[in-house]
């Protein structure tokens, strides 16, 4: 049996009933939903001691009402992968865009970031500056848009020290899911010890590249400040997020570079405006 019909099967085991769903990706994770039921393949690149550690925390009695808690507190090893099991949850609609739960998302941010990290288990680092670099290091091709993701990278100042608190890691919209009447966060693949600025980083940079409007950037900043999130100064926020964002514009430029030169396609207007940013960056350093 492949990978996707294991998981089926695993699904099965814990009470998931009808026909399994595969969820698309654009990464080598598999996720297989079946019935109220979420099996999770996690990416082969994944060590399996660290998303232990994870997926301990994301069942700790600390993070109840924050995260989505597994369905079962062990990694399975499935066709050679690290598996996971949770139960299912209603994602972010993507056909009401003013529906999405923005305040909600920061509220959940601001309190997961207030959580003592003597409350859980030991972490790893958080998996925000690995991803980003990882994303400008897998970007193939060396066409112009590809050069300015990378001067870009290189120019990134180095971070600043700040508090190292619990942080998500690679937080966006679709870290969040309703059940039990509820939002709450899920994917734990990279929860761990870090700056919390960049759980904030990417609607930050989409808010700096133009992608998000400043109503929509106000009311998610506004939350997180007003539920006492520790990671920015409310006097000044961009003190803070000013290098996470910078570097989570490199990393969205790149995945999003990558994708089109992998699909032999131009550039849309989206992908455009992250490049155009990552070229704003560039003129920073240079000025």
């Amino acid at each position: 049996m492949d990978l996707e019909g294991e998981l089926s099967r695993m699904a099965g085991e814990y009470g998931g009933a009808g026909e399994p769903t595969r969820h698309e990706t654009r990464s080598d994770v598999v996720v297989v939903r079946r019935g109220e039921v979420v099996v999770k393949a996690h990416s082969a690149r994944d060590e399996q001691a660290p998303l232990r550690l994870r997926l301990k925390a994301s069942a700790s009695a600390a993070l109840t009402g924050v995260m989505l808690p597994p369905l079962d507190r062990e990694v399975r090893t499935v066709c050679g992968r690290s598996v996971t099991v949770w139960p299912a949850g209603t994602p972010v609609g993507r056909d009401d865009p003013d529906a999405a739960p923005w305040e909600e998302g920061a509220r959940l941010l601001a309190r997961l970031h207030a959580v003592p990290l003597t409350m859980v288990p030991p972490l790893p680092e958080a998996g925000g500056p690995e991803r980003m670099a990882r994303a400008v290091t897998g970007m193939p091709g060396d066409g112009a848009a590809q050069r300015v993701v990378r001067q870009a990278f290189a120019a990134l100042p180095e971070p600043e020290p700040v508090p190292r608190l619990l942080t998500h890691g690679d937080w966006h919209l679709g870290q969040l899911v309703h059940r039990s009447d509820r939002w709450l966060l899920i994917d734990v693949d990279d929860l761990g010890v870090g700056d919390p600025a960049w759980d904030l980083a990417r609607p930050a940079a989409w808010f700096a590249a133009g992608l998000l409007d400043a109503d929509t950037w106000g009311r998610f900043l506004n939350a997180y400040l007003a539920s006492g999130g520790p990671a920015l100064d409310p006097h000044d926020p961009w003190a803070r997020l000013d290098i996470p964002a910078r570097a989570v514009t490199v990393q969205l430029a790149a995945v999003a570079v990558g994708h089109a030169h992998r699909e032999d396609r131009e550039l849309d207007e989206v992908e455009q405006s992250l490049v155009q940013s990552c070229g704003r960056i560039v003129g920073l350093k240079q000025g």
